[in-house]
């Protein structure tokens, strides 16, 4: 609860603040910078944030990957000779959208309703 508290009061109580969910993730720096010239793409962590929401987010993700049965399907298979993931941080950008859409539509969080379009489809 508290941790929920944290994340909630580093974001500000202005709903008008962030009118989209991307605004949201800029914000917490959780989404990617994406710089296109020509032939090339190149994709960068953001820098510029707030280091104590990125730290409460960190959090967050970490405890939804170890306790919930749903966010573990974000984290990516490591390769043959890499290392497991040790930073929750890819997961926190899905998160942080959807603690928007709850907040914009003044819902409660369903782990089976955000989580419904990673669910494998019978074949």
């Amino acid at each position: 609860m508290v941790l929920g508290a944290r994340v909630l009061g580093e974001f500000g109580d202005d709903q008008t603040r962030f009118p989209t969910a991307k605004s949201r993730k800029n914000y917490a720096g959780s989404a990617p910078i994406t710089k296109a010239s020509g032939r090339s793409l190149v994709v960068l962590a953001r820098h510029a944030r707030n280091r104590r929401l990125a730290d409460a987010l960190d959090q967050w993700a970490f405890c939804s990957l170890t306790r919930s049965p749903r966010p573990p399907l974000l984290r990516p298979a490591p390769g043959p000779e890499q290392d497991p993931p040790t930073s929750p941080t890819p997961a926190c950008q899905p998160m942080v959208g959807i603690l928007h859409t709850c907040l914009e539509r003044g819902i409660v969080y369903d782990e089976h309703l955000a989580w419904s379009h990673l669910q494998p489809t019978a074949a």
